[in-house]
């Protein structure tokens, strides 16, 4: 049965979501500025993997407890904890120490990237969930633009600490939305007691089941491809072709545009074809864009040319996450709050992973980038290709 909520909520839900993006993109074009202050030119690689790291871990508990506590508790709690964790990167006195408040903050943000999903699939279901998913990722999307050029500005006039003291103060600004605006989605009636054995059990009955596996092992892989990029571009860019702080956050926003407009078509996609059909096609479009960067990537053609592959990429980034996420949570309405915290482990999982192997093969070329992508995007591929036919209550809109 699908609630009825305020036509403004999927827009304060992409709010408090894009904590992910706040937390990740402000500070790409301070790597430089960090690996002088450490004199370590790994120490921004190694802080962008204890994040990832710590939102793959920190979803599993938080999804569990949004379905037993409700999804209003858990979610205060972890922005209080990313807040005074931000404030810890902000103050931190050697890689460690910033490794380590990374690590934490990720804890607390998980539950700003993971409840809201949840609090979705409590709302809606099948082409209406995939609506308020692009609504979430409309939002979340202006993220990207301003970010980088945020953080670009604080690199330039102060220092990269700033970048964190901002990102408390935004764990601020969402704490009071979710205490003010937020109501909880999930009513006690359909909450779950269950001790951490059947929590367990449960997240195994999840990733068996078929078609969540291939819509999740899509979003994963998707996110791979999203985050090979995030890691590789500041030191392609910056450090390969020259560019200035403020010119890579302006090809950082022209992206984020991109992914917006890929997120607007998004609902006219699905109300036409269905959300299989544009997996499908979403996929196909970001497998291309990689081919495309591969052969980029060994017979250059400029940055410029880079930048082309990478706004196409945009396409499979920006239709992929709604839908990917509708096909994972769909059957899993019961316990919404863990389907959607295993989505994002595997999803942060595998960006750690591609974070960390972009970093260990970086030569200066955009070739690792590209491999990794290319590499990412066949799963996505194959994983598509497996995926169960879904049926949904197409009686479900949004008011």
């Amino acid at each position: 049965m699908v609630q009825p909520f305020s036509k403004t909520l999927p827009y304060i839900l992409g709010f408090i979501i894009a904590v992910g993006p706040i937390s990740t993109d402000m500070y790409l074009p301070a790597f430089p500025a960090i690996a002088r202050a450490f004199h370590d030119h790994a120490a921004p690689q190694y802080s962008l993997a204890a994040y990832f790291l710590g939102l793959a871990i920190g979803q599993m508990t938080q999804g569990a407890l949004s379905d037993r506590l409700g999804r209003r508790g858990p979610l205060l709690v972890g922005l209080v904890i990313y807040t005074l964790a931000s404030i810890g990167c902000a103050v931190c006195w050697n890689v460690q120490s910033l490794v380590v408040f990374r690590f934490l903050a990720a804890i607390g943000a998980s539950a700003g990237v993971v409840i809201p999903r949840a609090q979705v699939r409590d709302l809606a279901d099948g082409p209406a969930a995939a609506k308020l998913f692009s609504q979430l990722m409309l939002v979340m999307g202006v993220a990207p633009i301003l970010a980088p050029m945020l953080g670009a500005l604080m690199v330039q006039l102060a220092s990269w600490r700033f970048i964190f003291a901002f990102a408390a103060v935004y764990g601020v600004v969402a704490l009071a939305a979710v205490w003010f605006l937020v109501p909880d989605t999930l009513p006690r009636s359909r909450r779950t007691i269950i001790g951490i054995i059947p929590v367990i059990i449960r997240y195994g009955a999840i990733f068996r089941e078929r078609a969540f596996l291939t819509h999740a092992m899509v979003g994963a892989f998707n996110a791979a491809c999203l985050f090979a990029y995030l890691a590789a571009t500041p030191q392609i860019f910056i450090g390969e072709y020259g560019w200035s702080t403020m010119d890579y956050a302006m090809l950082f926003g022209t992206t984020a545009f991109a992914y917006i407009g890929y997120n607007l078509l998004n609902p006219m996609l699905v109300g036409r074809f269905g959300v299989g059909p544009v997996i499908t096609m979403s996929s196909l479009i970001l497998f291309t864009a990689c081919a495309g960067l591969a052969v980029l990537a060994w017979h250059p053609l400029g940055p410029f040319a880079i930048v082309a592959g990478l706004l196409f990429a945009e396409g499979g980034f920006g239709l992929l996450t709604p839908n990917s996420l509708v096909g994972a949570l769909t059957r899993h309405q019961a316990h919404a709050g863990s389907a959607s915290a295993l989505v994002g482990t595997l999803q942060y999982g595998a960006g750690a992973i591609s974070s960390i192997a972009v970093g260990v093969l970086a030569d200066g070329t955009a070739r690792p980038m590209a491999v990794a992508m290319l590499f990412s995007a066949t799963v996505v591929i194959l994983a598509a290709s497996l995926r169960p036919r879904l049926s949904f209550n197409l009686a479900e809109s949004i008011p």
